[in-house]
């Protein structure tokens, strides 16, 4: 117990009014130093840490480029006239995804699709894909993007594939601890690379994909109008546009994700780059006669050759 304030400074001879003054300012002082903690200025604890995926009701783990996905395609797709609150309500409801709309906010604020912009605006038309015929090769190319799980590091790996609808050839794909619209765009520019396309050939070419944010990217429609190729986007929840990525991304679960348990991302890039070679060079498939996509691909174009010099 203490000494009666009073008291002490009657005997060492201090105003009271100077004691309390000090005790003012003193206590202004933690004030200010607790505010500066509260807003990360001082050396106060940080925020919780920003998460790269959320669950769903089961369980699973879903990445946040694979959310993102999801959103585009609610406000581009059909053009929800949604704000970030009804969006996280048709992510809870449509995806099972257990997230607040904290993080939606976030992810919006990311994608650049906070109201008031409603729908997010885009430089270049939008063309809407179709059924068609295909008689070659190079005609129709599907580009989308897979995610995978490294249980070594607890990370998320992406892989972006690119694959021709006549031969099946998966021709180019891209790897990465992260997947954005320039490595789409360094995908389809090694496409065209490997198979040594001509202007003639890249004005007929087409390559479809989904609305994810990588490919309503400017970066990526300028490149796709500077290739001179045309770009068509499959409407929102028709994965059946897509048909011949989506079955190539499910063979790669089935051979390939779940039959590894990978530790690091060189054990992802090792491995996925070993299957990739083989089921493009010895999978066999029943679609092309049994035969590999590249053997396919090749056979298409001897014959082609023969029949140019026969026609002669």
């Amino acid at each position: 117990m203490g000494y009666n304030a009073s008291m002490v400074m009657n005997f060492i001879g201090i105003a009271s009014s100077t004691y309390y003054e000090h005790c003012s300012k003193q206590t202004v002082l933690e004030d200010d130093t607790q505010l500066s903690i509260s807003k990360g200025t001082g050396n106060g604890k940080k925020g919780r840490p920003v998460t790269e995926y959320s669950l769903t009701n089961d369980g699973r783990k879903i990445p946040n480029e694979q959310i993102k996905e999801y959103l585009t395609e609610l406000v581009c797709g059909d053009g929800f006239p949604y704000g970030y609150r009804k969006l996280t309500a048709c992510l809870n409801d449509e995806y099972a995804l257990i997230i607040n709309h904290k993080k939606v906010y976030r992810l919006c604020k990311e994608l650049g699709i906070l109201q008031p912009q409603r729908v997010v605006k885009h430089h270049y038309p939008r063309r809407l894909a179709k059924q068609e015929l295909i008689s070659g090769p190079n005609q129709l190319w599907e580009m989308d993007l897979k995610y995978g799980y490294i249980d070594g590091t607890d990370q998320f790996f992406f892989q972006i594939s690119l694959i021709d609808v006549f031969d099946r050839t998966v021709i180019a794909y891209h790897l990465g601890l992260s997947a954005k619209a320039k490595d789409a765009c360094l995908v389809l520019q090694n496409a065209i690379r490997k198979r040594r396309l001509t202007k003639e050939v890249l004005s007929l070419l087409k390559v479809r994909t989904d609305n994810g944010p990588q490919f309503i990217a400017e970066i990526f429609e300028a490149t796709c109008a500077e290739l001179g190729l045309i770009h068509e986007r499959i409407p929102v929840k028709t994965p059946n546009m897509n048909a011949h990525i989506e079955s190539f991304h499910a063979i790669l679960e089935n051979e390939c994700y779940r039959r590894n348990e990978f530790y690091s991302f060189l054990e992802v890039y090792t491995v996925i780059t070993e299957y990739m070679k083989y089921y493009n060079e010895r999978r066999r498939h029943s679609s092309l006669n049994f035969m590999s996509p590249v053997r396919f691909y090749e056979a298409f174009l001897k014959d082609s050759m023969i029949i140019q010099l026969f026609s002669a």
